[in-house]
């Protein structure tokens, strides 16, 4: 049985993890409401391209020598994923939960017969897919020392996947990151950004309202601007998505981990007073019966 030198070293170290766990969780919900608020700003911005996006590719897709961006190269043999997590833990499962999504994509892939290669951004990531994934993570990028992230850092991510694609090294691209629904619900989300994705209803609303728009210059071109700009603004979304999520696991987590640190501060004091309570009485005991025993 621990002595009770033991057992109050034991509490002091417990409230002392109770005090650093509580100003996580309040530093956490510092930063979770400016980073909602830019995923909450970025989404309109990005939906909104989605939709040009659209209204553009069902009237230039039919047409030949339309962008690889769009189209594809007419293969999907080797695809590459982009799995954005964070680069801290102590947030619950959102890193694990985004690097088991890609697992089970990567495996199913493989299992098809494809060549899966990894893009990790941010530590994390690459840290959860080392053991099963390690020989298929081709590209690391880590955002360590980063205070806010920019568009800036998209456009980089954005430019090396380009440059990527137009070596030939992929087929298709999917993004994965955590979308933020609340506090407690983040989603794992995978979003394919090569080649892109079209809303089936923004293509059957260009359809019908065709004679509206006009594109000047051509659509082509507006078009080839707006899928490379595309995938800088999903990634980007995809960022701004993730750091709000992670602020908000990381709040939830250490909420927990401060109320769990309080019951056990309760148990752990209950545990001694009992203990030092039969001490005082066993030291009674011996005082009386030593008296008697005179």
């Amino acid at each position: 049985m621990a002595s009770l030198k033991d057992m109050r070293n034991r509490i002091a170290s417990v409230k002392a993890t109770r005090k650093i766990t509580k100003a996580m969780q309040m530093v956490a919900a510092a930063k979770l409401r400016r980073s909602q608020e830019a995923a909450t700003a970025a989404r309109p911005y990005a939906e909104r391209m989605a939709t040009v996006l659209g209204s553009l590719a069902s009237k230039v897709a039919d047409k030949a020598g339309a962008s690889p961006l769009l189209v594809g190269t007419g293969k999907d043999q080797v695809h590459l994923l982009i799995v954005m997590t964070a680069e801290r833990g102590l947030c619950g499962g959102f890193n694990s939960n985004i690097a088991k999504l890609a697992r089970g994509d990567a495996q199913r892939l493989i299992a098809a017969g494809k060549t899966v290669k990894i893009m990790a951004v941010g530590r994390k990531g690459a840290d959860n897919l080392r053991r099963d994934l390690g020989k298929n993570i081709v590209e690391r990028k880590d955002f360590q020392g980063v205070r806010q992230l920019t568009f800036a850092h998209a456009e980089g991510i954005a430019k090396r996947l380009l440059e990527m694609f137009e070596a030939g090294e992929f087929d298709v691209a999917t993004l994965y990151f955590s979308e933020f629904r609340s506090v407690i619900s983040q989603k794992p989300t995978a979003l394919q950004l090569i080649p892109a994705t079209v809303d089936e209803a923004s293509a059957e609303g260009a359809k019908s309202a065709s004679a509206v728009h006009e594109y000047e210059p051509d659509e082509e071109e507006v078009l080839g601007f707006l899928l490379s700009r595309n995938i800088s603004t999903q990634i980007f979304r995809g960022l701004l998505e993730n750091s709000a999520s992670f602020y908000g696991a990381q709040m939830s987590a250490m909420d927990n981990a401060t109320r769990n640190a309080g019951d056990m501060i309760n148990k752990l004091t209950i545990k001694y007073n009992r203990q030092r309570q039969a001490n005082i009485t066993k030291e009674l005991i011996e005082i009386i019966s030593g008296a008697e025993a005179v």
